[in-house]
């Protein structure tokens, strides 16, 4: 299958390949505040089908993912924040050979919140799986459709509740994500359902990469109660930013910064 060119900003010309995946309704500039602490590396800040530069791509997290790992380095580390990480742990499934490490950023394998469900009988259900809930990612997608710059400024405004500076926060992000075009509605509807509908619970033990995930202790949209509910292995690090809430990147820059430097240090 062949897909069409992503707008890849690719900054530097040596050392260690990082791919940077932005979350939904944003583009490749939300990342603008870690260029200078990546200067010693090559990294690709990547706009997502449909999102800033990049051309719409036909289908789901599959077709995302190959595109991607077809116009990527390989044995890149790649970082992904929220559904961006999502998208990024699909790739280190599907596509090994590309991954050298992963770093997901507030991000979750399953975004969409889920019912207690009965398994095998009365007495083993298993538990409730926190999440974003049904309605909210359903106004959303009704909404698209009659008013797209407000959805997404609506959804900012979820990425920075629990933050200790949420106007702020707010602020940065739209100063940064609006110096370029407004996301296409295709890409915006394609990944909203991803966050509905994808579900990688089963499937994120195959990822044997080195896997850092970065969580934030106030973050609404992935509550940090799923950390105990992931697997857990000796390629797997965990870290809670307790100040922190959705883009701990933007909020608590240094924070984020001691703790993601040093390990993908150890992957140059």
């Amino acid at each position: 299958m062949s897909f069409p060119a992503l707008h890849i900003d690719t900054v530097g010309s040596q050392g260690q390949d990082i791919v940077l995946l932005h979350g939904w309704g944003v583009n490749n500039q939300v990342f603008s505040p870690l260029k200078n602490a990546l200067h010693q590396y090559r990294v690709h800040y990547v706009d997502l089908p449909g999102f800033g530069l990049s051309p719409n791509i036909d289908g789901g997290i599959t077709q995302w993912s190959q595109a991607l790992a077809e116009q990527l380095p390989q044995q890149a580390i790649w970082i992904g924040w929220s559904l961006g990480g999502l998208i990024a742990s699909q790739i280190a499934i599907d596509y090994p050979e590309s991954v050298a490490a992963l770093v997901t950023i507030a991000s979750s394998p399953c975004f969409m919140a889920r019912e207690s469900v009965m398994t095998r009988g009365i007495d083993d259900i298993s538990p409730a799986w926190p999440g974003i809930q049904p309605d909210v990612l359903a106004q959303f997608s009704s909404q698209l459709s009659r008013d797209l710059s407000r959805t997404v400024e609506r959804f900012l405004a979820i990425q920075a509740m629990g933050s200790d500076n949420p106007k702020a926060d707010i602020q940065q992000i739209k100063s940064l994500v609006l110096s370029k075009p407004l996301p296409t509605q295709q890409g915006l509807s394609q990944g909203l359902d991803m966050l509905a509908q994808v579900d990688l619970r089963a499937t994120i033990t195959q990822i044997q990469r080195p896997w850092l995930r970065i969580w934030g202790k106030l973050d609404s949209l992935v509550p940090r109660k799923i950390i105990s509910s992931l697997p857990s292995s000796d390629n797997i690090e965990d870290v809670l930013l307790h100040k922190a809430s959705h883009a701990p990147f933007i909020s608590h820059l240094d924070a984020f910064l001691d703790h993601l430097l040093p390990w993908i240090t150890k992957y140059r």
